[in-house]
């Protein structure tokens, strides 16, 4: 996911989100180590995406950007 898409999303779809990919990088993990991954470079992409994700939930945290709910 682009990180402009990330900034665009509220504090708790963020947060969601964050759910979410850890789920998928657990299961790319799992399918990895069970031989039926075709391209691990998907395990690559899925924790770039979670970390920008973590990185937009710190911004917030911070307040080096505003959260869109007005909090």
């Amino acid at each position: 996911m682009k990180a402009h898409d990330l900034r665009s999303m509220s504090l708790e779809e963020l947060r969601e989100q964050v759910r979410d990919m850890r789920t998928e990088v657990f299961n790319l993990r799992f399918r990895k180590a069970a031989q039926q991954l075709e391209n691990p470079l998907k395990i690559r992409d899925a924790k770039r995406g979670l970390a920008r994700a973590l990185t937009m939930i710190r911004e917030r945290e911070l307040g080096l950007i505003a959260d869109e709910e007005g909090s």
